[in-house]
């Protein structure tokens, strides 16, 4: 799937099915939890849909807004490209999803979003039949794709482009937090010719803010910034290899991995903060004997300044489970550079990985 259009449509609310948490984000085609918004349901694509999609996408005003897609559009690619979505979800190079509403009891296809994989860019790209435009489905279905592939695929970006005679699709992405990065050619097959495009692209602190303090922060000195204090633990299994957790949607710099822990309440010790928090995060108990203080992080963000003491700990009670929707792995040593990491974090890696 590439780039795109303009959309929208009220469909009945659906209900949510049951948050999963794993260990691992599933894309794969097995086990693909629906993303749903208020009006609307993101699920993989199957071959049945390939009717309904048929006559939405083959429709010159919808056609002519996408890269890759013929016009007409034969009735027999629906299948073959469903087919080939199917390969992509499983293969881990893409998400495509079907975007669907209710109309009473009934489930009906509305459009295409998805997100295809390059490195570590996602190319994000969606379209909405016509006669659902002008009802905000495309800004409620590609920002909730968006949001959800920034936390949980292995990218630092989404990019997206949009054919420069078709603004309402750019006022989309500007909607959802993309910003415009430029200009350049594309091919429409639709169109048969070369189009011009408008380019954009969101990182994490466009559609998540950037980083701020979700705790009291201490007074600051004259002039100063103030301080927020965290601790933070590097887990360790008799394997040697160290826990890091994701943070899950709807956080600050959800998608990036950190050690477990969190804020200080007031007047409480480093070490007092990490046995509530880790029983909080992960369910198990921990004493403070087992807590050993290792190194320390000092990171000025934009409105506070961050210090975090890391402390090492090989000996802990129950099994680390995610509690608070994050996803967990354990990740040897050497591999810890391999993850994207708050630049607070990133210091820290070298020290372990030494040390370990």
């Amino acid at each position: 799937m590439t780039v795109i259009q303009d959309q929208k449509l009220k469909p009945r609310r659906r209900a949510r099915p049951p948050k999963q948490v794993a260990d691992k984000p599933a894309i794969g085609q097995v086990g693909f939890a629906p993303l749903v918004t208020e009006r609307l349901t993101l699920r993989p694509l199957e071959p049945e849909d390939a009717e309904a999609m048929h006559r939405l996408v083959n429709d010159w005003e919808v056609s002519r807004t996408l890269a890759v897609v013929p016009f007409p559009y034969p009735r027999d690619l629906a299948d073959e490209w469903i087919a080939s979505t199917r390969r992509d979800l499983e293969a881990r190079v893409a998400v495509p999803l079907a975007v669907t509403g209710h109309e009473g009891a009934e489930e009906m296809l509305v459009g295409v979003v998805g997100v295809r994989i390059r490195a570590r860019a996602g190319i994000l790209g969606y379209w909405v039949g016509r006669r659902f435009w002008g009802h905000g489905v495309a800004t409620e279905a590609a920002g909730r794709l968006a949001r959800w592939a920034l936390a949980n695929l292995d990218l630092d970006r989404l990019e997206a482009s949009v054919a420069t005679d078709n603004p309402a699709s750019a006022a989309v992405l500007r909607r959802i937090g993309f910003r415009q990065t430029g200009v350049g050619m594309e091919a429409f097959l639709s169109r048969g010719a070369e189009t011009p495009v408008w380019r954009f692209e969101a990182t994490r602190d466009d559609l998540f803010g950037h980083a701020e303090a979700e705790a009291p922060l201490s007074p600051a000195s004259e002039g100063g910034p103030n301080l927020l204090l965290v601790a933070a633990c590097a887990l360790i299994d008799r394997d040697g290899r160290v826990l890091l957790a994701r943070r899950p949607e709807g956080k600050r710099m959800a998608g990036l991995w950190e050690f477990p822990g969190g804020k200080l309440d007031p007047g409480e010790t480093p070490e007092a903060a990490l046995i509530r928090e880790l029983q909080e995060e992960l369910g198990i108990d921990v004493s403070a004997d087992c807590l050993a203080p290792f190194a320390f992080a000092s990171h000025t963000y934009e409105r506070f300044h961050l210090l975090m003491p890391l402390f090492l700990c090989r000996r802990w009670k129950g099994i680390p489970r995610p509690k608070e929707g994050q996803t967990l792995t354990w990740v040897r040593p050497e591999k810890l550079g391999e993850y994207p990491m708050p630049p607070a974090d990133k210091p820290l890696i070298p020290l372990l990985r030494g040390f370990l």
